[in-house]
C-alpha cells in the first residue's frame, strides 16, 4: 500500500514538475526595443514585440533576437583617391536602425558588417567624384550622398541607415606641407590687404577730419563776420537814431525864443573855450580887427546864429 502511495505522490511531484517546466519554456518576456523571431520546425514563424508572449513548448524556438534601438557602427579606415588623383585616408561613424527583424535575419547573414562594407564602398565611389579641396569643404553633401545610397541598397535588408558622418580625412604629408604653405600665404595675403585698407581708411578718415574742421572753421568765420556786420550796422543805426532825435529835439526847441537864447549862450561858450584852447597850445593869438573882449565874440556867435535861424523862424536874435 505504501508503495501505491510513494508511486502516485511520484507521479504528481513530476507532473508538477513538468507543468512548471512547459509553463517556463513557453512564456517569453520581450524587453523593450527588442524583437523576437520565433521559427517552428526551423520555418519563420512570427515575431515576438516587447511584452508577454507565448511559445509552443518543443515545437517553437526564439531565431533570432534583433535589437531595435540606433546602434553607431564605427567604419573603419579606408583608402580613397579624388577626383584630381590624390590618395586620401578615411574613416567615419554609421549610425542606423532595424526596421524589419524579419529581413534582418533572413535577408542578409549580418547586416552590421553589410552595411559597413556598403558604406565604405560608397564612399570611395563619392569621393572619387570630388577633387581634394571639395572634400574639406562639402562634408555634408558627402555625408548626404552616402545616407542614401545606402538607404537604397539595404532597403531589402530591413535597416535603415540614419546619418553617417565622416570623423578624419588624412591626405598625404606632401599634400598636407603643399596645404599648409598655401593657407599661409592666403593669411600674409589677407594680413596686407587688410593692413592696406586699414591704412587707406585712415587717410580717408583724416582727410574727412581736415576737411570737416576746415569747414566748420570757414563757417564760424562767416557767422562772425555777418554777427560783426550786423552789429556795426546796429550800432551806426542807433548813433544816427540818436542824432536824428537829438537834432530834432534841438530843433524843436530852436524855434522858440528862450531856446535861441540858450543856444546862443552855448555857442558864446563853446566860442570862449576854443580860443582859451588856442591860447594854451600857441604862443601866438590870431585877433578880429574888433575888440577882443568877450563881448565881441558872443556878437560874432550871435550873429551866426540869426542868421541861420531867419529862414526857420523869420525874426532876427536880438544881441544881449
Amino acid at each position: 500500500m505504501n508503495e501505491v502511495l510513494n508511486l502516485i505522490f511520484n507521479f504528481w511531484v513530476g507532473l508538477a514538475i513538468l507543468a512548471i517546466v512547459l509553463v517556463k519554456v513557453s512564456i517569453k518576456f520581450v524587453p523593450q526595443n527588442r524583437a523576437y523571431v520565433v521559427e517552428r520546425f526551423g520555418k519563420y514563424n512570427k515575431t515576438m514585440e516587447a511584452g508577454l508572449n507565448f511559445l509552443v513548448p518543443f515545437i517553437d524556438k526564439v531565431g533570432y533576437d534583433r535589437s531595435l534601438k540606433e546602434q553607431a557602427v564605427d567604419v573603419p579606415s579606408q583608402s580613397a583617391i579624388t577626383r584630381d588623383n590624390i590618395s586620401l585616408v578615411v574613416d567615419g561613424v554609421l549610425y542606423l536602425k532595424v526596421l524589419d527583424p524579419y529581413k534582418a535575419s533572413y535577408g542578409v547573414d549580418d547586416y552590421v558588417y553589410a552595411v559597413t562594407q556598403l558604406a565604405q564602398t560608397t564612399m570611395r565611389s563619392e569621393i572619387g567624384k570630388i577633387e581634394l579641396d571639395k572634400t574639406f569643404e562639402e562634408r555634408e553633401a558627402l555625408n548626404t550622398n552616402i545616407v542614401a545610397a545606402i538607404n537604397e541598397a539595404a532597403s531589402p535588408w530591413g535597416v535603415q541607415v540614419l546619418r553617417y558622418e565622416i570623423k578624419d580625412i588624412e591626405p598625404p604629408r606632401t599634400v598636407l606641407e603643399a596645404m599648409e604653405r598655401q593657407m599661409k600665404a592666403e593669411r600674409e595675403k589677407r594680413a596686407v590687404i587688410l593692413e592696406s585698407e586699414g591704412e587707406r581708411q585712415s587717410s580717408i578718415n583724416v582727410a574727412e577730419g581736415d576737411k570737416r574742421a576746415k569747414v566748420l572753421a570757414a563757417e564760424a568765420d562767416k557767422a562772425e563776420q555777418i554777427l560783426r556786420a550786423e552789429g556795426e550796422a546796429k550800432a551806426i543805426l542807433a548813433v544816427a537814431e540818436a542824432k536824428a532825435e537829438a537834432l530834432k529835439i534841438v530843433g524843436d526847441v530852436a524855434i522858440e525864443e528862450r531856446g535861441q537864447k540858450a543856444i546862443q549862450l552855448e555857442l558864446a561858450a563853446q566860442a570862449i573855450a576854443a580860443k582859451q584852447a588856442i591860447a594854451k597850445e600857441s604862443s601866438v593869438v590870431l585877433l578880429s580887427d574888433d575888440k577882443t573882449g568877450a563881448a565881441n565874440i558872443v556878437a560874432e556867435a550871435i550873429t551866426i546864429i540869426n542868421t541861420l535861424n531867419k529862414d526857420g523862424s523869420g525874426a532876427a536874435a536880438s544881441p544881449l
